[in-house]
């Protein structure tokens, strides 16, 4: 049996993990933290402008678990909300125990609180796993899903210190890049000014901070609109932010709120006094990060090259996927990378040809598309979703985009691809 090691246990993580396991073979995840999905817990939007064409296309390739696990959890589904069509929230407080059941039952190993800090390797292949503790964890193929944010350092240099995310690092130890570790150079993200990085997009206040009124809104409708003080729109700040699908006038006019169990507030981080200046905000505090009142945490500095099927450029037996695969922005974005590097590991220990994702079809064309724009001179500038931005016109300029499930069906069914990642390859 193939034995794959998944190092991080955040959407990418376990979504490689679920189709390994699939296509049969032993699957372990070493996450540094106790929880699992990293900054899933504090995310929640799924679904919104091309993500739904995605999530519906994982599903028909047979890797719609967690897809399904989000839509059972939701608080609100087919929503609206500033740039963004037929949104769903998921409750940030249900999702991971859901999921972490899901991968027990599949029979999948979870090791918690174990940090990988390096690689055992010989002619290019990695051999087993360095933990904190020194112990060895070998496989046959390994993912990388540790993500790019942090460590401390990174948001000390690059951002406005540690914010205290979720991914408490001071608690749990930092990131260490595994890619790098194994002898590949990572490649490092610009903002638009050729400094390095990026923050994440959104803070989360705690919903009892909140006026009544405000609550009504947010548990009814799942979205609140506030409009800023003239003498506080700031439109520069939107450069600061990972998530270009929310780059928008709309959220530097406005204090956007929506329901995900927390109140989740569209921006990178928010002065805490004046935010309090806004009516029903009076009171607001921080749930994540606890500092979002000046900063948060800093992304994309960890990208490993890599071929369209996800393996590792340089290492035999590594693949990558979600953020540690390319400038890819959010969840589904990470599920979807994560499923097809899960498949891949098995047909990569198998000797077999590697499957790449056609450019019909948004998954392979948003895969292949990021890969050929990171070498690109203003590649490293830009993000990739299918909820926004660049690639989310880019969808509907080729016809990608499409919430008719019957015609997503009969394209996938074409091209033979239905159910591909529920097939056992051992």
């Amino acid at each position: 049996m193939s034995k794959v090691i998944v190092i991080g246990g955040g959407w990418a993580g376990c979504a490689a993990a679920v189709t390994a396991k699939k296509a049969g073979a032993e699957v372990v995840i070493l996450e540094r933290t106790d929880l699992l999905l990293g900054l899933g817990n504090v995310g929640g939007i799924m679904r919104n402008n091309g993500r739904y064409t995605a999530a519906e296309e994982a599903i028909l390739l047979g890797g719609g678990d967690l897809f399904e696990i989000c839509d059972r959890v939701s608080r609100h589904v087919d929503i609206d909300f500033p740039g963004h069509k037929h949104a769903s929230l998921y409750d940030v407080s249900r999702i991971e125990p859901a999921v972490r059941r899901h991968l027990q039952a599949m029979g999948i190993e979870i090791s918690f609180t174990t940090r990988a800090i390096d690689v055992d390797m010989i002619d290019g292949t990695i051999k087993g796993i360095v933990l904190s503790d020194g112990k060895v964890v070998e496989g046959d193929i390994f993912i990388e899903t540790t993500g790019s944010t942090g460590p401390m350092g990174n948001c000390l240099k690059y951002g406005n210190g540690c914010a205290m995310c979720i991914l408490r690092c001071p608690t749990f130890g930092p990131r260490v890049s595994i890619s790098k570790k194994a002898g590949t150079e990572d490649i490092l993200a610009q903002r638009k000014d050729g400094s390095y990085g990026a923050f994440s997009g959104s803070c989360k206040l705690n919903k009892d901070s909140l006026s009544e009124k405000i609550v009504n809104e947010l548990n009814t409708s799942g979205v609140v609109v506030l409009p800023v003080p003239v003498e506080d729109i700031n439109e520069s700040k939107l450069d600061k932010k990972v998530c270009q699908q929310y780059a928008l006038k709309e959220y530097a006019q406005n204090v956007i709120l929506l329901d995900t169990g927390h109140a989740k507030l569209m921006a990178p981080y928010y002065p805490l006094e004046k935010l309090r200046t806004i009516e029903g905000l009076e009171d607001a505090r921080y749930e994540d990060p606890y500092s979002g009142g000046i900063g948060n945490s800093i992304r994309y500095l960890s990208i490993a090259p890599r071929d369209n099927n996800m393996k590792v450029k340089g290492v035999k037996n590594l693949l990558c996927a979600g953020e540690k695969s390319g400038l890819f922005v959010g969840h589904t974005e990470a599920i979807v990378t994560g499923s097809l590097a899960g498949h891949n590991a098995v047909r990569l220990n198998k000797g077999m040809k590697l499957l790449e994702l056609p450019v019909s079809i948004a998954i392979g064309d948003i895969i292949a598309f990021a890969n050929e724009k990171i070498g690109t001179p203003n590649g490293l500038k830009s993000r990739y979703t299918f909820a926004g931005s660049v690639y989310f016109e880019r969808m509907k300029e080729l016809g990608l985009y499409t919430i008719d499930r019957d015609s997503l069906k009969k394209k996938i069914d074409r091209l033979d691809l239905l159910k591909i990642f529920e097939e056992k390859l051992v």
